[in-house]
């Protein structure tokens, strides 16, 4: 039987594993999702290496990729490697010049290697550099949804996001921005589908928005910008 469904691979932000997916249902009869894990980088792993490590686990042709923050941005390096169909960066850039100044001064002066990512497991700091929100409620939610603790892995990740250079981005990409994510502000980045009160969260707290737009955006001819 040939498989006439659209396979779409879902990656999560930084530190966070794909239970921010759970409120996200695209209809089965047309849609198929795989969940994507982070791996502990081998020392010394480039954002690149990375990205042709984890291409090996999609195993379907032509696939949708839908990345969220940092899993924005390696959806995104994975489709220079394989062919994909369309690109969702939910939450994230497509150049780096829509990175917020904050990160642009960091990447020259190598202020972000200060931070204190050995306190991981403290999950309150944890939420405010993957979610750029300061959580004092739902504690346990984030405990489950930020289960990517590793200090070298944060680190690695951290770095690669301030550093990430990219000045075109992919013709077959879909770029969904809140209108209130703090940590990439929609006044730096053009050409998105923005989410009204969306914050950098909103895949989390706006499933619904998700799950009533994301199949006709998958499923549209040139809605990529």
């Amino acid at each position: 039987m040939p498989d006439n469904k659209i396979h779409v691979y879902l990656i999560p932000g930084m530190a966070a594993n794909s239970s921010i997916f759970d409120g996200i249902k695209l209809p089965s009869e047309t849609f198929v999702t795989h969940k994507l894990e982070w791996f502990i980088p081998k020392k010394g792993m480039t954002f690149e290496a990375y990205a042709k490590e984890m291409a090996l686990n999609i195993v379907h042709e032509n696939p949708v990729l839908l990345g969220v923050s940092f899993g924005g941005l390696l959806a995104q390096e994975i489709a220079k490697h394989i062919k994909v169909s369309k690109i969702i960066a939910v939450s994230c850039v497509k150049k780096s010049s829509e990175l917020p100044k904050r990160m642009i001064f960091a990447k020259y002066t190598k202020v972000h290697k200060l931070l204190p990512t050995g306190l991981v497991n403290n999950v309150e700091l944890l939420a405010k550099y993957a979610f750029g929100e300061t959580v004092t409620k739902r504690l346990e939610l984030y405990e489950k949804y930020l289960s990517v603790r590793d200090k070298y892995y944060i680190d690695w990740a951290i770095d690669n996001i301030v550093g990430w250079e990219q000045t075109i981005p992919p013709k077959n990409l879909v770029h969904i921005q809140g209108e209130k994510d703090a940590v990439f502000p929609i006044a730096n980045i053009r050409d998105c589908i923005p989410v009204k009160n969306g914050t950098h969260a909103m895949i989390i707290h706006r499933a619904k928005w998700f799950n009533e737009n994301l199949s006709a955006i998958i499923l549209e001819e040139g809605s990529s910008i």
